[in-house]
């Protein structure tokens, strides 16, 4: 017996279950199970479900809600904290509002290559949004694809539009690091040393504790992110930095005036870790904006040391290590140089300013 197939039948054929529907005007069959250890009620049940899942597919499956309800609880568990906010805050602002409900099945390579284009080219975006925007299309649609909803990824071959601005990657040179340390408080001025000399990242700065400051090292352990404390940015960023001796003894010094030698080393007047945007904003870039140097934010410092190293002729492998990033996977996976090694460049490059 067989039913109708707009509804999905099963009949039997030769001691076996087959299941029976329409699918775009088409005909479709599937074995189902023996008729021995099948009932037909079970094979109805099988075939519904089949139906069913077509009936979904044919309704469309809406970008806001996929992405809300399946591609930010997913990838959510593996994003880190400060990870998870602006993806999600990026993703909503320019894909969610832009594309809202268009069923997925809609999307075509060249719509989306020409809202990268608007990005770039209109909205005048940077090249890092722009390629991050193109990389969650791409996620996105991956996802999309796993779960059977689309059968190819309309955004595998996306590229980031020539006219997508390209940061100006500026670094301070001798002279202007000796400013910018001329310039600074006792406080401020260690902080730009552990950037500038020990290259260190200022969630790293603000969260360091003294247990954590060694005779030759920081610790490198945690950070702290919009006034949480986290884990390091990457596994690579786990690290000893090696800590060059003027730096040492200007943090002898800072620690003697310390009220809690066991708390954080940069505190609130609340004893919480200060906020790398106050210290920033209120105490270091006015100091260095009345001599020119307002530019010279956090990330400059660290690429400044990058810099400054590469022009010492220091081994890559070192400043990679010392920066908490990584050469090549090969190289970061088998190697790993000691921090003794590294005392040796931090204190080279302490030594190149002060005989500027």
């Amino acid at each position: 017996m067989r039913t109708r197939h707009s509804l999905g039948g099963v009949r039997k054929q030769r001691g076996t279950w087959v299941g029976l529907w329409y699918e775009d005007g088409k005909k479709k069959s599937k074995v189902l199970g023996l008729v021995s250890k099948m009932s037909k009620g079970q094979a109805r049940e099988a075939v519904g479900k089949i139906v069913a899942s077509l009936k979904e597919r044919s309704q469309g499956t809406p970008f806001d809600q996929f992405v809300e309800k399946v591609y930010f609880p997913f990838y959510s568990r593996k994003w880190k904290y400060s990870t998870r906010e602006t993806n999600v805050a990026r993703v909503r602002a320019h894909l969610v509002r832009r594309f809202e409900s268009r069923d997925l099945s809609l999307f075509r390579r060249d719509d989306m290559q020409d809202f990268l284009d608007v990005k770039a080219k209109t909205e005048k975006l940077s090249y890092s949004i722009v390629a991050h925007l193109r990389w969650d299309l791409k996620q996105i649609f991956d996802l999309a694809m796993s779960d059977g909803i689309v059968e190819r990824n309309p955004a595998l071959l996306l590229f980031v539009p020539r006219e997508a601005k390209k940061p100006v990657w500026r670094a301070m040179t001798i002279k202007e690091v000796q400013l910018c340390f001329q310039v600074l408080p006792q406080r401020e001025r260690l902080v730009a040393k552990l950037a500038l000399l020990a290259g260190m990242r200022p969630g790293e700065i603000f969260a360091l504790t003294w247990p954590r400051l060694t005779a030759t090292h920081a610790d490198i352990q945690q950070r702290i992110y919009r006034r949480q404390i986290d884990t390091p940015k990457t596994n690579n960023s786990i690290r000893r930095a090696a800590l060059s001796e003027g730096l040492l003894t200007e943090i002898d010094l800072w620690r003697a005036l310390a009220i809690d030698k066991e708390g954080w080393v940069f505190p609130s007047e609340k004893m919480t870790p200060m906020s790398k945007e106050n210290c920033w904003m209120r105490n270091m870039r006015p100091k260095l904006e009345k001599v020119g140097l307002g530019w010279a934010n956090f990330q400059v410092m660290r690429r400044t040391h990058s810099s400054l190293m590469k022009q010492l002729g220091v081994d890559p492998k070192l400043v990679a290590d010392q920066l908490g990033h990584t050469l090549d996977v090969n190289l970061n996976v088998y190697t790993r140089s000691p921090v003794e090694s590294r005392l040796l460049i931090v204190n080279q490059l302490e030594k190149s300013l002060l005989l500027q």
